[in-house]
């Protein structure tokens, strides 16, 4: 007997609802649950390191990153309702995203992060972490707030992709 995988597609650069805020999450419930087994689903298939619940549609605070592809000792962490905490530190880092296929640019970000969030359970966390994962949750919070990796683009940077964005605005 297999196992039921329900992935869903990932919304592309051009659909307006990556720039919306994601509305707090109220409920611990199953539903919750249901959302993030199929962020994770979508995640694996997609072969990437985080993803948010607005990146398939769903306008909620709430995020998932799994290093487990680039880290054997790494699992999928759960993010509901996270707030940064502080940040410190800069690293310049190639970074890429779902939805923006094709698109990789480096990036300077802070290198490391405090956060606290809520995990499935509804039990609040503190987690100060360094390098690629503070990355990752700092990529994945500002999809909560609206915002792209490519908001951090230089002018220069920027005009390179015009091309490839306007292909992907045109797709969605």
């Amino acid at each position: 007997m297999g196992v039921a995988v329900a992935e869903k597609e990932i919304v592309i650069y051009g659909n307006s609802v990556l720039r919306e805020v994601s509305q707090p999450v109220e409920k611990f419930d199953r539903e919750l649950k249901n959302l993030v087994s199929q962020m994770s689903d979508t995640l694996k298939k997609a072969r990437g390191l985080g993803l948010s619940a607005v990146q398939i549609g769903v306008l909620q605070r709430v995020f998932i990153v799994d290093l487990s592809v680039v880290d054997i000792n790494e699992t999928l962490r759960v993010f509901v309702n996270p707030e940064i905490l502080e940040t410190s530190g800069e690293a310049e880092f190639e970074e890429g995203c779902l939805s923006f296929p094709g698109i990789y640019q480096k990036l300077v970000r802070p290198d490391r992060v405090k956060v606290r969030a809520y995990d499935l359970d509804g039990h609040v966390f503190e987690l100060e972490v360094k390098g690629l994962i503070a990355r990752a949750i700092l990529h994945e919070y500002d999809h909560l707030e609206g915002k792209l990796f490519i908001d951090y683009f230089s002018p220069i940077a920027k005009s390179l992709v015009k091309g490839k964005l306007r292909k992907l605005k045109a797709a969605s």
